[in-house]
């Protein structure tokens, strides 16, 4: 029979002891006040303090939001990360951090829906409560929306990543940018010109930026669709999440049926949008990670609408 094995147990010090071997020492006296109305607040010092600041707020708050689409599925929970700011003259010292949280969460508690209503209003009384002219948020979330395969009806979650960006200006009133990066499947002119048989492709990034019209009803029509669309009708291919054989044939044949630079998706997204009324500018960025080259492609278009209409004027 083994004899059972006995393990010395180590005697440790008190969790007392411990934090004190670890460098934790008892609280010293309390002379500063611990009431807020007692408290100095430097963030609202008002002095020459050299500079106006173009913007001071935080980024990178991560927070549930609600995504409303007219695809499926119509209503999404994910997470969005935040960054909210307003200028500051040089007459003060700083802005109060808290109050950007503060705000958020109270929202929250009354549902956050992202829509650009919620955040045109969101703005504005940020910019109130901070006693400012002007207010900034910006938010960044995977949408999400059901891709069918071409051929079998079968069905899988696609996404494309979201940045919207509002801004309140007492006078200038609100400015929305809105942007969509999409992933699409790109085959080669070139590969498909020279060679006796096949060509290579690649996976494709659209990334596009636009500024809405003032009169942009949300309501009537979902702008991520839009984008989406501009993106994936212009490359060789869609992708799709879920791909039986014969859906693999007509997408592939589909692919090579339809060749494109990435020159070529970047003019043929453009001019989808030069034709969508409720974009003032735009700019649009393809990036194709060449399977047969060490390199990236590259290409970006950059148009503002209004301004190039004066022009010709």
């Amino acid at each position: 029979m083994d004899k059972a094995r006995t393990i010395a147990k180590k005697q440790l010090p008190d969790k007392a002891q411990r934090h004190k071997l670890f460098g934790s020492v008892e609280p010293g006296p309390r002379t500063k006040p611990s009431k807020k109305s007692q408290m100095a607040d430097l963030q609202n010092t008002k002095k020459d303090f050299l500079f106006d600041l173009d913007a001071v707020g935080i980024a990178n708050v991560k927070h549930p939001i609600t995504i409303a689409s007219n695809q499926e599925p119509k209503t999404q929970t994910t997470i969005g990360t935040f960054e909210f700011s307003s200028s500051i003259e040089k007459s003060s010292k700083g802005t109060n951090m808290s109050r950007f949280t503060e705000q958020l969460q109270e929202f929250y508690q009354k549902g956050l829906v992202i829509d650009l209503k919620t955040l045109k209003g969101f703005t504005k009384n940020l910019a109130e409560r901070l006693d400012q002219k002007d207010s900034e948020i910006k938010v960044q979330f995977p949408w999400f929306y059901e891709r069918r395969g071409p051929q079998s009806g079968l069905s899988g979650m696609n996404h494309a990543d979201i940045t919207i960006r509002v801004k309140y200006d007492t006078e200038a009133g609100y400015t929305i940018e809105v942007s969509l990066s999409s992933l699409v499947t790109t085959l080669c002119p070139c590969s498909k010109e020279i060679s006796e048989y096949s060509a290579h492709n690649q996976r494709g990034e659209v990334t596009i930026t636009v500024s809405l019209a003032e009169d942009f009803d949300e309501e009537s029509m979902d702008w991520k669709e839009w984008l989406l669309d501009a993106a994936e009708s212009n490359a060789s291919a869609r992708l799709h999440p879920v791909l039986k054989r014969p859906d693999e044939k007509m997408v592939t044949e589909h692919a090579y049926e339809n060749p494109r630079f990435v020159e070529d998706l970047a003019r043929l997204v453009a001019a989808d949008l030069y034709e969508m009324s409720f974009v003032n500018k735009f700019h649009v960025h393809c990036r194709n990670e060449e399977s047969i080259h060490m390199h990236d492609a590259v290409a970006s278009i950059t148009y503002d609408k209004l301004q190039s209409e004066s022009q010709e004027g």
